[in-house]
C-alpha cells in the first residue's frame, strides 16, 4: 500500500495498557540513537499525568518521556490534545498546552470534527522538522461506540495516511483473540494500513508461539512483526494508570504510604521513591489495606475539594491524625498540600462547584482556587528543616490553579526560580507545621533529585542514606527497553516500515 506519509507510523493497542506507549518509546530511541530525526506524537491523551513544556504547555507525561527518548525537549505539538478527567462525566479539555474548557463527553464528542483539523495540523507541522513521525493511539481502534469522529486511532491514521502496527500484552491472556479480534472489527480499508503486530510482554521461548503466529498470519495475512519480552523491574513513567511495580529490595528502611483519591494526579511524583532501595512505597485505594507508615504523602488532585470530601469520608484524615500522634510525617504535593490547610476556597467553580471548605488543618494556611492555570518549569534548592542542612539543588515543575498564603508559608519547603530566568528572582514555595512534622509543596518533580530526595528520607527517618540516583536509572530504563526491542524487532525492518531510506 502507498502512503502520503510512509514516514509516520502508528502503533495502536487492542486494549489500554497494551505497550502502546513503552514500544513509541523504544522505537524512538532506537531510531534516535542511530543519529536520526524522530519525534514523538499523541494526537489525543486522557490522562491526570502531565507534563509542562518549555514553553509553559501541558501535554501527557508519556509523551514527554517518549521525547526524553529521542533527546527532544517535549513540545506541545507532540500532544495536541489533553483530557484531563475532573468528573465521572466530563473533563478539561486541553488544546496545544492550554485548557480551553470543561465539556461533558457528548459535547466533546460533537467538537471532535473541529479538534481534528488541529491534530493534522500539529502532526503536519512536525513532519517538516523530523525524519520520522511514532504516532501512539488511545485505548483501542475496536471501540465501536468511539468509531465515529474518531481522531485518536483509525480516523487519525486515515486523515494523515500513516501505516499501524497493532501491540497486544501476553501478560494478560487471550493475545491472539485480543489481536484476530481488533483486527476483525475494522473497516476494509483500516485493514489495509496494518502492516503487522507486535506480541508484547512475553516470558519464555518465543518459538513456543510459532503455531499462533502461523495461524494469526494466515487468518489476517499480516505477519507478527516482533515478539518483546517481559522485562522484569523495567521503569517508564506511566501515562496514566498506577503502576504497583515496586524494584525488590532487602534493605527497606522507610515505609511511605500514599493515599489515591478518584482525581489524584502525577502519580509519578512517587516513581522515585518506588525505585529507592530504601523505601517501600505503596499506593493505596483501600484504606483497609492500611497497615502503618512511616511517611504519609497526598498527591495532586484535579479536583481538590471533591477529592478532599472523599479522603473524609474514607476516614483518612483519622488516620493522619493517629499517625502523626505515634510520630509519623505527613507531606503534600499540590492539591495535596492544598488539602493540608484549613481552608480550600474554590470561588469561581475552577474545578468544580463554586464554594469553600474546611481543609484538614494540618497546616497554618488557606488556598483560593482562582486565575489562570500556573504552568512553568522550575528550579531552585530545597529551604532546609535545620541552619546546617544542606541546599539541595531542584528542577521540577508546577501545575495548578490559585495561590496559598498563611503562617506557615513563612517557613518554605523550597526557594524557586522559574527555569531559565537568573536565581535572583527567586520565590518561597511550601510550608511547614511548628514542629516539622508536616509539610507540602506545589512542585511535581520533588522527589525526584537525589540531593533534596535524600534530605526528605532523613527528615522521615533513614539514618543512613544508600546512594540512588533516580535520573540516571530512568534513562538507563529506556536504553535497556530499546535494546530488547531492537533484539526482537531489528532496525532494518524498522527501516522497512517507515519507507527509510526513501
Amino acid at each position: 500500500m502507498t502512503y502520503r506519509n510512509p514516514h509516520t507510523l502508528m502503533v495502536q493497542g487492542t486494549t489500554s495498557d497494551a505497550g502502546k506507549s513503552v514500544l513509541v518509546t523504544a522505537l524512538c530511541r532506537i531510531l534516535a540513537r542511530q543519529g536520526l530525526k524522530v519525534a514523538p506524537f499523541k494526537s489525543q491523551n486522557m490522562a491526570l499525568n502531565s507534563a509542562v513544556t518549555p514553553t509553559g504547555g501541558e501535554i501527557g507525561r508519556a509523551q514527554a518521556v517518549q521525547a526524553e527518548a529521542c533527546y527532544l525537549a517535549p513540545d506541545v505539538r507532540m500532544n495536541p490534545i489533553l483530557l484531563k478527567p475532573n468528573s465521572d462525566l466530563g473533563s478539561q479539555v486541553i488544546v496545544r498546552g492550554k485548557a480551553i474548557g470543561n465539556m461533558k463527553a457528548a459535547e466533546y464528542h460533537n467538537y471532535k470534527p473541529e479538534l481534528l483539523k488541529d491534530v493534522v495540523s500539529a502532526h503536519d507541522e512536525l513532519r517538516q522538522e523530523f525524519d520520522f513521525i511514532i504516532v501512539e493511539g488511545a485505548g483501542s481502534p475496536a471501540e465501536i461506540n468511539l468509531r465515529e469522529h474518531d481522531l485518536a486511532n483509525m480516523g487519525f491514521a486515515e486523515a494523515v495516511d500513516c501505516p499501524v502496527i497493532i501491540v497486544a500484552d501476553i501478560d494478560r491472556g487471550g493475545v491472539f483473540a485480543h489481536l484476530y479480534g481488533t483486527y476483525a472489527l475494522l473497516s476494509d480499508s483500516e485493514q489495509q494500513r496494518v502492516e503487522g503486530f507486535v506480541i508484547n510482554r512475553f516470558r519464555g521461548d518465543p518459538a513456543l508461539l510459532q503455531g499462533g503466529l502461523d495461524w494469526l498470519e494466515a487468518k489476517t495475512g499480516k505477519p507478527v512483526l516482533a515478539v518483546l519480552p517481559y522485562l522484569h523491574n523495567l521503569h517508564i513513567e506511566a501515562e496514566d494508570a498506577v503502576a504497583q511495580q515496586q524494584l525488590d529490595s532487602q534493605n527497606q528502611q522507610l515505609k511511605v504510604v500514599v493515599p489515591v483519591y478518584p482525581r489524584a494526579s502525577n502519580h509519578t511524583d512517587f516513581d522515585a521513591l518506588r525505585m529507592h532501595p530504601q523505601v517501600d512505597c505503596q499506593l493505596l485505594r483501600d484504606i483497609n489495606q492500611f497497615q502503618g507508615a512511616d511517611l504519609i504523602i497526598l498527591p495532586g488532585s484535579k479536583n481538590t475539594r471533591g477529592d478532599l470530601a472523599w479522603f473524609k469520608q474514607q476516614g483518612w484524615d483519622q488516620v493522619l491524625q493517629r499517625h502523626l500522634r505515634l510520630g509519623g510525617k505527613v507531606m503534600g504535593i499540590c492539591g495535596g498540600y492544598q488539602m493540608l490547610g484549613q481552608w480550600v476556597h474554590d470561588p469561581h467553580g475552577s474545578e468544580s462547584s463554586p464554594g469553600s471548605c474546611q481543609g484538614l488543618g494540618l497546616l497554618a494556611i488557606e488556598t483560593t482556587l482562582q486565575g489562570e492555570k500556573q504552568l512553568r518549569n522550575v528550579q531552585g534548592h530545597w529551604a532546609g528543616l535545620h541552619a546546617d542542612d544542606q541546599q539541595a539543588p531542584l528542577q521540577g515543575y508546577e501545575i495548578h490553579v490559585g495561590s496559598t498564603t498563611g503562617p506557615d508559608t513563612k517557613q518554605p519547603l523550597v526557594y524557586l526560580h522559574t527555569a531559565g530566568q537568573t536565581p535572583e528572582r527567586q520565590r518561597a514555595d511550601g510550608a511547614r507545621n511548628a514542629d516539622n512534622t508536616v509539610m507540602g509543596s506545589y512542585v511535581h518533580g520533588i522527589l525526584d533529585q537525589s540531593g533534596l530526595l535524600d534530605s526528605i528520607l532523613i527528615w522521615a527517618g533513614v539514618e543512613t542514606i544508600q546512594p540512588f540516583d533516580y535520573q540516571a536509572h530512568r534513562a538507563s530504563e529506556i536504553d535497556r527497553l530499546a535494546d530488547a526491542t531492537e533484539a526482537a524487532l531489528p532496525v532494518s525492518k524498522l527501516h522497512e516500515l517507515l519507507n527509510w531510506p526513501p
